[in-house]
């Protein structure tokens, strides 16, 4: 097993186990309820209405961030995740009861029951289970790169226990020269039971060794190119590994006409339901914004949409009036109210119509001012290549991207930025939106990002 299938094995093993317990619990629970074995008829009238919430649960499980890579598992988190989602899960199992009696039953006291053991129950599974698995266990492995990307994944695999690889060594290949291939790399791999070897095949520096590395693939070594390695665990693209070919290899303009379809019906549906939804705010925006400073109810933001073609999306006024923000110079000077609208992320509610509209996705890039894009596209190689695609009311970047800018120019932070855009138009697909719509869902529960 590598470091690229362990993600998504590790994942699919902790939520098929969360499956299995999910349903052991209720049988326990019926068991300790009436204090024998539970009979046919008493499962099957539990059976139907818990498993239809147990959907629901798994999908709160994941939007807590329990099948997730970086928060796979840290025992010093998981009690208070499994805890709040299992606040959660009260809740909803109690509307669901309590607001549909299609099934017939109220298990007040079988409920309260249930979380208690499926919260011990996936606790101990998630704390003891998985070491036992073993897929924690640790391989050796040598790194063989150059520049900074490479002491980055190194520092990165080396600091955290997640992996389930350890640099025991690097080569460092703008060093080569220094280096003696017998004593510095074979001894290393047999005297330390090497069994990986994570190699940068795209740096010419590294040639001369390939004939003596091909004698390795004998001894079962395993070779694994940095930049996969890279890409999977910081979810962005190394962007020294960006240049014409790549994106001759990796990005198409061309229509993929299956995801796309979908996609803009997801758009529109999704759109509608909630931008007639959103109505019910409005009055109240109205009012707030009028108290706050008397201005206009909505602000037109003008941005750079696909094919450079310039957009206008619609928002709820959260700056001065006058102040235009996202300018080279300016610096945006936010109201009051408008402070709480875009913590609340309701300042964008009214751009659900642009959706509607197809200038915008729902999931994609976040469009930037003409300014700063006229800025970034003369400091920033490639930069223009995101305007392939519709940009989005959220993105990739701004789910991983913590530092990205929010007003005004930073070259250095967009230039990592570009690098999650690149990741998300290089892999774009619709489990993929789904899964930053889902992040979207809890960023937004938590009040959290922007």
């Amino acid at each position: 097993m590598n470091i690229l299938s362990l993600n998504k094995k590790e994942s699919f093993i902790l939520f098929a186990g969360d499956v299995i317990l999910l349903y052991v619990a209720l049988w326990i629970t019926l068991a300790v309820r009436y204090g024998a074995l539970p009979t046919k008829e008493l499962l099957n009238n539990h059976l139907m209405p818990f498993s239809l919430l147990f959907l629901v649960w798994v999908l709160i499980f994941f939007i807590a961030g329990l099948y997730e890579k970086h928060t796979l598992i840290l025992k010093s988190r998981l009690p208070s995740i499994l805890l709040n989602t299992q606040i959660i899960n009260s809740v909803v199992a109690v509307l669901f009861f309590y607001f549909i009696p299609y099934f017939g039953i109220t298990p007040k006291t079988n409920l309260f029951l249930y979380l208690l053991i499926s919260f011990a129950l996936i606790l101990g599974w998630r704390i003891l289970g998985v070491p036992v698995l073993g897929f924690r266990k640790k391989q050796k492995a040598i790194l063989i790169g150059s520049g900074e990307e490479m002491r980055e994944l190194r520092d990165e695999v080396n600091g955290n226990p997640r992996y389930n690889l350890t640099f025991v060594s690097s080569i460092d290949l703008d060093q080569l020269e220094g280096v003696d291939f017998e004593d510095e790399i074979l001894n290393t791999i047999y005297g330390e039971n090497i069994s990986t070897i994570v190699i940068d095949l795209k740096n010419e520096k590294v040639e001369p060794i390939l004939p003596r590395l091909y004698n390795l693939i004998f001894s079962k070594i395993k070779f694994i190119d940095k930049y996969k390695v890279y890409e999977d665990i910081f979810d962005r693209v190394p962007l020294s590994l960006v240049g014409y070919n790549w994106f001759l290899e990796n990005v198409s303009s061309s229509s993929h006409i299956a995801y796309d379809f979908l996609k803009r019906l997801m758009d529109m549906v999704i759109a509608l339901l909630l931008g007639i939804a959103s109505l019910i705010l409005y009055p109240f925006v109205y009012i707030a914004i009028k108290l706050d400073d008397g201005g206009p109810f909505f602000f037109i933001a003008e941005r750079v949409g696909r094919n450079n073609k310039e957009i206008k999306l619609i928002k709820f006024r959260s700056m001065a009036t006058g102040s235009q923000g996202g300018g080279i110079e300016e610096e945006p000077q936010i109201t009051r109210i408008g402070n709480f609208l875009r913590k609340t992320r309701i300042d964008e509610l009214p751009q659900l119509w642009n959706v509607l509209k197809g200038d915008i996705s729902l999931v994609g890039p976040r469009p930037e001012t003409p300014e700063l894009v006229k800025l970034y596209e003369k400091e920033i190689p490639y930069y223009n290549v995101r305007h392939l695609i519709k940009p989005g009311l959220s993105g990739w970047a701004q789910m991983y991207h913590e530092e990205h800018p929010h007003h005004g120019p930073d070259i250095e932070e967009t230039r990592r930025k570009l690098s999650y855009d690149l990741y998300y138009i290089k892999n774009r697909s619709v489990l993929l939106d789904l899964k930053i719509a889902l992040k979207t869902l809890k960023t937004l529960l938590s009040r959290g990002g922007r």
